[in-house]
Parts: structure tokens; sequence; C-alpha cells
């Protein structure tokens, strides 16, 4: 056959293809609620649930059993945190333990009767607090504020000690080195700022897969009952490379929708130059609707996506090293995570869009998220190879 022809031929056939799968898409409520309804919605609903991002006025009880100048300076010091707020002084812990159970606050700080005596001998007073750990925001937060007021205490009692030795005087700092932290990608210190970017990516994947699935079982169901595929005429590469350019035209906008308004309107962490993360999203998602026709093959009711695809979503929230670090994973769930579009897509948009990086340096996960397009691609063209004979 003429080489020309051969390529208009298989060019032809890839325009039927998509314009088949398009077709498909648009008349299917079913995808149209994953490939559209849950990118447009998911990303705000995620956000809502966590916004405000930090937590502030903590009410807390306090039992002083000291009841001295240091320890009442000490619950000051306490109460002029952003995070925390005395919420009452009590007797006991019994007392303590009452507004406790009545919700009424979130933690207790005990003051042993020994803390200013302690502290006048020069050695180590011990402050207990008891933190309500339900949520855990409100853990970091009561912590973050408590070391605050640790380090700032500490000082100022080293520095009445050096004073008090007349050695050395009050021009020299019982802190000589400051600590001025700097939370890249997450100026606000906040849940949102840190999970979102990351979930927004999952959200994309899993929702393609989830709709490339019911699309594929619905065509095994009507293939069972002797009704034959639209493009069963084409080849396998034509019916392969036009329903992955489908998907990717199909969700273009929404991740654009996603990964530039959704973090514009929350205030999210959006750092990173438009082109950039535009560039390295292509190749996410091509990965992301070859992985999802990959395992669209192995479906056979259009049901079935619900029952084996919806429970990976936490899964691969976990391998994608977002709620634990990936170096911190067995040899086995590493090299799993390096399977799944959505690990690399996260690692290097996540850089890319909250630490201001650039497509050359997250040239690796870019050139993975290729490596999985071909992988996925060929094992695709060989599954529907398989497909059409067995039909």
């Amino acid at each position: 056959m003429n080489p020309i022809k051969s390529i208009s031929t298989g060019f032809s056939d890839i325009c039927r293809v998509f314009r088949t799968e398009m077709n498909a898409i648009v008349h299917d409520v079913g995808a149209l609620l994953f490939f559209v309804v849950l990118p447009l919605f998911y990303p705000i609903v995620y956000t809502l649930i966590y916004n405000p991002e930090v937590v502030d006025n903590l009410p807390v009880a306090v039992v002083d059993n000291c009841r001295s100048a240091e320890s009442r300076r000490l619950v000051r010091m306490i109460g002029a945190t952003p995070e925390l707020e005395i919420y009452d002084y009590v007797p006991d812990m019994q007392e303590a333990r009452r507004l406790w159970a009545e919700q009424k606050v979130v933690g207790v700080v005990e003051i042993p009767a020994d803390y200013s005596r302690r502290i006048a001998l020069g050695e180590q007073a011990h402050v207990q607090f008891f933190c309500d750990m339900t949520l855990l925001l409100r853990y970091r937060a009561a912590l973050n504020a408590l070391t605050s007021v640790q380090l700032a205490a500490g000082a100022e009692i080293t520095q009445h000690r050096i004073d008090a030795t007349g050695l050395l005087g009050g021009g020299v700092s019982a802190s000589p080195v400051g600590v001025d932290t700097s939370f890249l990608g997450d100026t606000q210190q906040g849940f949102a700022s840190f999970i979102i970017p990351g979930i927004v990516i999952l959200i994309l994947q899993q929702s393609m897969v989830l709709g490339i699935c019911l699309l594929r079982g619905t065509e095994e169901e009507r293939r069972r009952r002797g009704i034959p595929a639209a493009d069963s005429s084409m080849s396998s590469f034509a019916t392969v490379f036009g329903r992955a350019l489908t998907y990717v035209f199909f969700y273009f906008p929404a991740t654009i929708y996603t990964l530039h308004f959704v973090p514009v309107w929350f205030h999210l962490p959006h750092q990173g130059e438009a082109l950039q993360w535009i560039l390295f999203i292509l190749p996410f998602l091509s990965a992301s609707a070859m992985f999802g026709m990959m395992l669209s093959y192995c479906l056979r009711r259009r049901e079935d996506c619900f029952i084996y695809i919806v429970f990976t979503s936490v899964v691969f929230l976990f391998l994608s090293g977002l709620t634990w670090p990936r170096f911190a994973m067995p040899s086995f769930w590493y090299a799993l995570a390096d399977c799944i579009p959505a690990t690399w897509g996260v690692e290097g948009f996540v850089r890319i869009n909250s630490n201001a990086g650039t497509l050359y340096e997250q040239s690796g996960p870019y050139m993975w998220l290729w490596a999985l397009t071909g992988v996925y691609f060929v094992a695709s063209m060989i599954l529907q190879k398989i497909r059409k004979k067995t039909a």
C-alpha cells in the first residue's frame, strides 16, 4: 500500500474513532458525571472542607498548682499565642475533666506545684499538656504554640540567670542563634495549601479512569448481546490512539479549571508559570488515559468500575507521597507507586505549582509520565487485539 495512503487512512480512522468516542461520552450520563461533574465540583468541595486552613483560639483549661508569679507569667504567654485561648482557671484535674467531657475545652495545661522552685534552683521544670487527639489539626496548633512558649520562656529564664551571675551583663542574648522558618509552598501553614494541589491531580486521574472504565463496561455488555462496537473495524492502533486523544481533549478544559482557577479562587499556592505546568500536565493526562484504557479491558460489566476502581483512590493517595514520604515506603509499595501516573503527576505538579519549579527541574517525573504513556499504550493495543480476536 502507498505509504501516503496508509497515513491518510490511519489519520481518517483516528478521526472516526475520536468522533465515535466523543459521541459516546456526551450521550452517557454516567460518563459525563465522571468527566465533567466530578472534576468541576470535587476540588471545590475538598477545599471548602479544609477551610479555614489553620485553627486558632483553641480553648484550654489551666490547672495551676504552683500559683506563683512565674506560673502566672507562663499562662499569660500561652494565652498570648494565636493558637490557644485560656478558657478558665480550674482548681484541679477533676474540674478540667468535666470541662473536657462537656466539650468546652480541647486541652488542659497542668502546672506542677514545684514549678517556680525548680526554676529558682536552676533545675528543669515540667509542664504537662493534655490535648484532644480527635483532630490532628488541633494537636498540631497546640504543639506549635507550646513549643514557641517553651523556647521563649526558656530564653527569658536563661537570660535572668546569666544576668544574676554578674559575669556577662544584660547585653548578651540567651539565644545567640535565632531561627527564622520559611514554609516553602505553604506560606499559610494550612492543610488545604498542603494537600489540595496534590489531591486535584489524583481527582483528575481517578475521574478519567472511572469514566473510561464505565464506557468500556457498557461496550462489553453490548458486545455480549451481539452488538459490535462502532470502531470494531478499525486497527488497534487507531482505536487506542483515537480514544486516548478524545479523553485528553475532553479533559483539558477541566484541567485548566481545576489547576488554575480553583487555586486562584481559594488563594492556594499558585507560584509556577502556567506554560510550565501545562506542558507537564499533558503527559500526565496521556498516561492517565492509557492507564484507564488498560484497566478497562479487565472489566466485563458497567458497574465493575465501582467495585474494582473506586477503592484505589485511597491507596493511590498514600502511594503518591502526600501523606507519607515515598522514601520511607517498603520496596514493593515504592515500585508499585512508580507505576501510577498520579504519583509522578503529584510530585512534579506540586513542585512546579507550589514551589515555582520549572519543567527542566522536573524532567524526572516528566519523563516517567511519558514512559508510562508508552508502556500503557502498548499494553492497551495488545489487550485490544485480544478482545477483537475473542469477539
